[in-house]
């Protein structure tokens, strides 16, 4: 059954493909009339090549014309089924969920293999260490008064105003 149905659609294309060729040349001597050049001067021949070379030019011109115009329906085919995808919502962003994540499983998955120890914030803070304040010792005044006096005393006090 199935051979059949091959060897028909077979002939079938067969027939198709003759059809075309005959239509197609008859199209073309229908526009494309045969060159009588038999008889024919110099300057005759000149301006037949030259009336010949105008219609190349001009059917160029068409042919360019029409491909211009296709790659543009092309872009613009292009264009408007991206913008119906789109419309038709295929690409949809998923709905992110929350998840709770420790701070070292978040720098493991930013740094990656980088950080293989866990990071303790707390130990790497900064520590402002306070200085004690200069205790000067308590000594008896009198003692210091003693030093003063007399002139030892009254150059020192001298010495450290300047």
């Amino acid at each position: 059954m199935q051979t059949k149905l091959l060897k028909v659609a077979a002939l079938m294309f067969e027939k198709e493909k003759e059809e075309k060729k005959k239509e197609r040349e008859n199209t073309l001597k229908e526009k494309v009339p045969a060159l009588q050049m038999s008889g024919l001067s110099l300057t005759d021949l000149q301006n037949l090549c030259k009336e010949l070379n105008q219609k190349i030019d001009l059917t160029d011109d068409e042919r360019y014309d029409v491909e211009v115009k296709v790659l543009k329906n092309d872009k613009e085919v292009k264009n408007l089924s991206m913008k119906i995808c789109e419309l038709k919502g295929k690409m949809k962003r998923p709905n992110l969920k929350r998840v709770k994540i420790s701070a070292d499983a978040m720098l493991g998955a930013l740094l990656g293999s980088k950080v293989k120890e866990s990071v303790d914030f707390k130990a790497n803070l900064k520590t402002v260490k306070k200085e004690d304040e200069k205790k000067e010792e308590v000594t008896d005044w009198r003692k210091n008064v003693e030093a003063m006096s007399g002139m030892d005393g009254r150059k020192k006090m001298f010495n450290s105003g300047q």
